[in-house]
């Protein structure tokens, strides 16, 4: 298992409580440094137009957080067709002006409650290639959402992307479920991220991971960085954000988590 897995917590669901009052409370950023000042090794959000959770003015203040912080990571996720919306000034515009170390790409609309599946680049690949080479050109390393698919992950690689980021809702439905083919489940998995690190991609991971599932998703070797907020969040109203980071830093750098 690795034991160097980076730990990135997304931002979005402190957001989402910020949003249901008026006002600044939580406050995001200070919430993020807390993140941080826990051991986090960056930070992640996924602004949508209709600012449902993480606002453009959080992407700014958050950029101007870790910009001057050596060896923190600030990622921003989105779909980079999502155009302006009142004063979301649309995906790629926002990149433009943050210039994140990592640009996670995820194909998701703007209907979605959240993301569900990977990128179907048979369809989607030249369209991306020069979305790619901006987000280069900005210094943005590129990380396409995708699911555990080699063809798919070639094609990836094929397209310019630097990493892959394996989406891990099955993986997590059927940890919960005890489902019987959680075993191959986990081989397709092992087997997409070891293709991905052989054609040279790095890999993260990321939705519904938790205390619970973490662990054993991350005895596939290689995994660069878990993206987690949700359960990051939930876990944090019961044992504080700073705890909760913690646990989580202990499953990716040693295996397992402390008794909480």
């Amino acid at each position: 298992m690795s034991k160097t897995t980076k730990l990135s917590v997304n931002l979005n669901k402190i957001a989402l409580i910020r949003n249901s009052r008026e006002g600044n409370f939580p406050d995001v950023v200070a919430h993020g440094q807390m993140c941080l000042d826990a051991g986090a090794d960056g930070l992640t959000v996924h602004p949508r137009p209709d600012q449902r959770h993480i606002r453009p003015s959080d992407v700014r203040a958050l950029a101007d957080l870790v910009r001057p912080l050596k060896g923190i990571e600030f990622n921003i996720e989105g779909n980079p067709n999502a155009d302006a919306l009142g004063d979301y000034p649309g995906f790629m515009a926002l990149v433009r002006e943050t210039r994140p170390d990592q640009c996670t790409l995820v194909p998701d609309s703007n209907e979605q409650l959240t993301s569900d599946h990977g990128f179907d680049l048979t369809r989607s690949g030249e369209a991306l290639r020069p979305i790619i080479d901006e987000l280069h050109e900005l210094g943005c390393r590129v990380s396409l959402f995708m699911d555990p698919d080699i063809r798919q992950i070639d094609l990836a690689a094929s397209v310019g992307a630097d990493r892959i980021e394996l989406y891990t809702g099955p993986y997590a439905e059927a940890h919960k479920a005890h489902n019987s083919e959680l075993a191959a489940l986990l081989e397709q998995y092992r087997c997409a991220a070891a293709h991905a690190r052989d054609i040279g991609l790095g890999v993260n991971a990321g939705h519904d991971l938790n205390l619970d599932n973490l662990e054993a998703f991350l005895h596939i070797p290689g995994i660069d960085e878990v993206s987690i907020g949700h359960a990051l969040t939930v876990d944090a109203l019961r044992m504080g954000l700073p705890a909760a980071v913690r646990a989580y830093l202990e499953i990716c750098r040693h295996g397992s988590h402390p008794s909480v």
